[in-house]
């Protein structure tokens, strides 16, 4: 089995606000969003997961693991919590974002949308092993999108108001899904 064979090749640094997130049961937990992170490294994204934007809940935005380009994992949020990743599919998903930069810093410039940075060999392996484990230990898992699958609403451009762009394109055209649905057993949202 590819890296990590087990969760101690995860690991663990918790968000700071991780105690205000609504607990589940994982049998609540039938799907898997896979992101990147559209930021340049693992240190800035974790700038922005300990990010408070719920003033309410004291909470941000933040998948459950992070995988580094060098295929190292770090778990964020367990999945005994809910994160917040992908609008409308937080109770039931877990997220997984892959370090790589998408379409940063212009994320929805109209002219800055193509996503040219491919996901080494290192994180599409340490991501197959972790969906292994976590198919074994979440009862219910049994599908797999990506959030350009889940959310694909249209904003203003930011440079062109008059053109609409995708909210979020990610993992973007460079994901290798048929590697990951041969390896996964997992079944992808249409």
């Amino acid at each position: 089995m590819p890296f990590p064979p087990d969760e101690t090749a995860i690991r663990v640094d918790h968000l700071p606000y991780v105690g205000k997130l609504e607990p589940r049961s994982v049998d609540a937990i039938d799907l898997v969003v896979i992101h990147c992170t559209e930021l340049p490294d693992l240190a800035t994204a974790r700038e922005y997961g300990e990010r408070v934007l719920y003033e309410a809940s004291g909470t941000g935005n933040s998948g459950h693991w992070y995988i580094d380009r060098d295929g190292a994992i770090v778990e964020y949020v367990p999945a005994t919590r809910v994160a917040h990743h992908v609008r409308g599919h937080n109770p039931r998903s877990v997220g997984i974002e892959l370090v790589n930069n998408g379409r940063w810093p212009r994320w929805h410039d109209a002219g800055h949308q193509a996503m040219e940075e491919p996901y080494t060999d290192a994180q599409v392996d340490a991501l197959v092993a972790l969906l292994g484990m976590l198919k074994a230990r979440l009862p219910s898992l049994r599908q797999v999108a990506g959030h350009e699958d889940l959310d694909t609403e249209r904003v203003s451009a930011s440079d062109d108001p008059s053109v609409l762009v995708a909210r979020k394109r990610d993992p973007g055209p460079h994901f290798p899904w048929a590697r990951v649905l041969a390896a996964c057993g997992l079944q992808r949202i249409p």
